[in-house]
């Protein structure tokens, strides 16, 4: 079992894959980097980047980094853009990770999920429900993350499109 000097930093794109993919959680978390080049990876960066041009991008928090950070009506607002609505499941969680470890510092806020693509969005309120799942989630990645070799590939319906493809099925 691999010792590490401090416990893994948890963001939300480890909190995003855990319900993605617990291998892609153990590659990143262990420095293995995806591909690139790979052309959905590319496209995400590009609809993140073209996407609500008015609106502060890239915000560091934490081990988090928001996609979006705004005020309305004095009320702060942190969004996540998705290219699709394809894995709403794992965006809500990952959005609801920010908001919990906002709400962890004293700071109120509300989510915005953003598919420019579909025209669509989704607002997320951190609830109990979900503070309880995400704490489920980041003692699961904790476990995923001092196991000495990934989890076995198991593949799914994101493998396709998956910028670690070439590394788990060659």
């Amino acid at each position: 079992m691999p010792v590490f000097s401090e416990l893994p930093r948890i963001g939300g794109t480890l909190v995003w894959y855990c319900l993605i993919c617990k291998r892609q959680v153990w590659l990143i978390s262990h420095g293995v980097e995806a591909d690139k080049e790979d052309e959905f990876l590319k496209l995400g960066r590009l609809i993140d980047e073209s996407s609500y041009e008015r609106v502060r991008h890239s915000v560091s928090f934490g081990d988090s980094k928001f996609d979006l950070l705004k005020e309305e009506k004095g009320v702060l607002v942190i969004g996540e853009i998705k290219k699709s609505s394809r894995s709403i499941e794992a965006a809500r969680l990952q959005l609801a990770h920010y908001l919990y470890e906002l709400a962890k510092s004293g700071i109120a806020a509300r989510g915005e999920l953003l598919f420019p693509e579909e025209r669509r969005r989704e607002d997320v309120s951190i609830t109990e429900d979900l503070q309880s799942k995400l704490d489920e989630i980041y003692i699961e990645i904790k476990d995923i993350v001092v196991s000495s070799c990934p989890p076995k590939v198991q593949e799914c319906k994101y493998c396709k499109h998956c910028a670690y493809k070439e590394l788990c099925w060659s």
